[in-house]
């Protein structure tokens, strides 16, 4: 152990004046079979800090054939290895001169112990969530309906919540969103995906309803739809359809009333015409798309965003289904996807297809310009991919 006095010595060696230095100077020391194993650094921003220091929990998720994640309540963070030249200490007791108590200006010798080391931390960065791979779970046993009469539900894999926070990396309120946007709902205690046939039954249920009572659309009574179609599918489902496609709201009396979804609907119909077409005539599809919607509701191209891809230089033009959540949600992947579908694609073409990728304050623009060059094609600005296509 170093003394006082040897610490002195060599600060005049050193050339170093006391005076300029805190009057407290800590003495270290190795412990006992101390190693660069024993301890993992993470670095986290002051919003996890303050989640630590309140007693929440951080929790890293991934099966292990994936890359981990971090998740808190809402975000998902990228963990990353990184490295740094300078050896870092961990020094239990060890105090900032700011944390030390008032004490005299006269020189002090602390003497600590080293209880381990490292050469590298985990460095955490936002990232979209995976969720991919929840739908694909869901999928596996969809729920098409109540079991009728002596028949047994077709036997497959079900999930509770616990369950889907064991297998996706995302936090709870991002799968809880997710959930809702695909149109899951909890049965029995188990989350389920409604097969779409299934769906679209109950929401042409809803929507004769409507027409046979000459209802509006932005005035559909819960209560009403509960009685008269409480008898052909399960009050529950009924209600499940109506969350799913309407807004739910109260009147002044008190009643729960939704308001459908054009978009919504109309979207719906269009994915029941495609699915089971490769291409569509565009001029017969909407025609027939326009008869399929309930009357009084517009159909519009604008509403299949992510959902059908228009080939405006085939001769008739066409429509295809191309779902976005059946493309990959790795980045490099999307784009070799895309590029693998079309060569080329207009800004409004591909902009459906990759706005979910960009991070906080990245733009369509951007991601375009890393990943596809730019070029002018009739007088309209196209992109193609910069590095070869995987096929």
């Amino acid at each position: 152990m170093r003394t006082l006095e040897e610490v002195q010595a060599t600060l005049q060696i050193a050339k170093v004046k006391e005076e300029d230095l805190q009057p407290v100077t800590y003495c270290l020391s190795f412990g006992d079979n101390v190693s660069s194993g024993d301890y993992c650094l993470m670095e986290l921003d002051d919003t996890l800090c303050k989640l630590i220091e309140a007693g929440k929990s951080l929790i890293i998720r991934g099966d292990k054939d994936e890359r981990a994640v971090l998740c808190n309540e809402d975000k998902t963070y990228d963990l990353k290895i990184a490295d740094t030249s300078n050896l870092l200490l961990f020094v239990p007791g060890c105090k900032t001169p700011d944390q030390l108590p008032d004490i005299s200006a006269s020189p002090q010798l602390l003497h600590v112990q080293i209880w381990g080391f490292s050469n590298c931390y985990w460095e955490l960065r936002r990232q979209r969530p995976r969720l991919k791979k929840l739908k694909k779970l869901l999928m596996e046993n969809p729920y098409d309906g109540p079991a009728v009469g002596m028949q047994e539900e077709a036997p497959g894999p079900k999930y509770t919540m616990d369950d889907l926070l064991e297998r996706i990396q995302a936090s709870r309120e991002e799968i809880e969103a997710h959930l809702q946007n695909v149109h899951a709902c909890e049965i029995d205690g188990f989350w389920r995906i409604l097969a779409f046939d299934y769906e679209m039954k109950l929401l042409g249920h809803v929507t004769q309803l409507v027409d046979s009572e000459s209802w509006s659309f932005s005035k559909v009574p819960l209560s009403v739809c509960l009685e008269e179609l409480g008898s052909l599918e399960p009050k529950a489902m009924i209600e499940h359809c109506l969350n799913c496609y309407g807004r739910r709201y109260s009147n002044e009396d008190g009643q729960v009333i939704y308001a459908l979804d054009e978009d919504k609907v109309c979207r719906a119909t269009a994915q029941l015409l495609l699915q089971n077409a490769v291409k569509f005539n565009l001029s017969e599809f909407q025609e027939v798309w326009q008869q399929s919607v309930p009357e009084g509701m517009s159909a519009r191209l604008d509403q299949l965003r992510g959902l059908a891809l228009l080939d405006r230089s085939s001769k008739p033009e066409t429509i295809s289904l191309l779902r976005i959540e059946d493309l990959p949600e790795d980045t490099l992947e999307r784009f070799n996807s895309l590029f693998s579908l079309r060569e080329k694609w207009t800004q409004d073409d591909i902009e459906p297809y990759i706005q979910d990728l960009c991070g906080e304050k990245q733009t369509t623009g951007a991601l375009l310009t890393k990943h596809a060059r730019s070029s002018v094609q009739n007088g309209v600005k196209v992109y193609n991919s910069r590095r070869p296509v995987a096929t």
